[in-house]
């Protein structure tokens, strides 16, 4: 049982970077709130170490595979990620930020792993910041004003790639604050779903939308308004 449900696991968490990467490459931004990505980049690292360590395991080899997959997501961050902040941020302040905040994410594992041990840790670790990663997703839908660089396929292996090591560690292994953590998890993710769910045509409307038209539909030649040429575009 531990088994089966560490590789059902695996592959729903593969299954969401894999098509992070292909929505993130198809929409030019990043798929993964950057938080989030700090985060799972520095924990699957970190543990993908520790496993290896103390020898050969199936929960490591995942850990390496997520890892890698996380390295071509935080490529598509900071590829495209400036685009999405106000125009003060400059290149090289964007650099800070994004050095700040995995910096910060690799802190925080350290300080888990120092404090509670590898086995305490590794979980109570992941369960937070997972219940984190779900609201910055409903967040980015809403920043966003859509799916743009977001997928239900991603919302749904999410859902199942957490669903089976909270009924592992939570119900199994009857931990009760990671089942509690891992049923808020589900809560947040299949209002995700919900939201992805009822507008399916969201990606394609944001990428059919064409450069620099006005956010609310409306032409400015068709109200006999015209821009100032000294006006700053968007």
């Amino acid at each position: 049982m531990d088994l089966f449900l560490t590789l059902v696991s695996g592959v729903a968490w593969t299954v969401v970077y894999v098509e992070a990467i292909r929505v993130g490459l198809r929409d030019r931004t990043y798929a993964m709130p950057v938080a989030a990505l700090a985060l799972n980049f520095a924990w699957e690292s970190t543990y993908a170490v520790n496993e290896f360590r103390t020898g050969f395991s199936a929960q490591g080899v995942v850990n390496v595979v997520w890892a890698v997959a996380d390295i071509v997501i935080v490529y598509t961050y900071l590829r495209w990620g400036r685009a999405e902040l106000p125009g003060f941020v400059t290149r090289p302040l964007f650099a800070l930020w994004s050095v700040l905040v995995f910096g910060c994410a690799f802190a925080v594992q350290w300080l888990f792993l120092a404090h509670l041990g590898t086995h305490d840790a590794s979980r109570y670790s992941a369960f937070l910041q997972n219940l984190l990663m779900s609201g910055l997703f409903i967040a980015l839908y809403a920043s966003r004003r859509g799916r743009q660089g977001q997928s239900l396929v991603i919302a749904v292996a999410k859902w199942i790639g957490t669903l089976a090591p909270t009924f592992l560690f939570g119900v199994v292994e009857d931990v009760p604050f990671i089942l509690g953590l891992g049923l808020l998890c589900a809560v947040f993710d299949l209002a995700y779903i919900a939201l992805l769910a009822r507008d399916p045509a969201g990606a394609e409307r944001a990428g059919a939308d064409p450069a620099g038209a006005d956010p609310a539909g409306v032409d400015p030649a068709a109200d006999g308004s015209v821009r100032s040429p000294a006006a700053p575009s968007r």
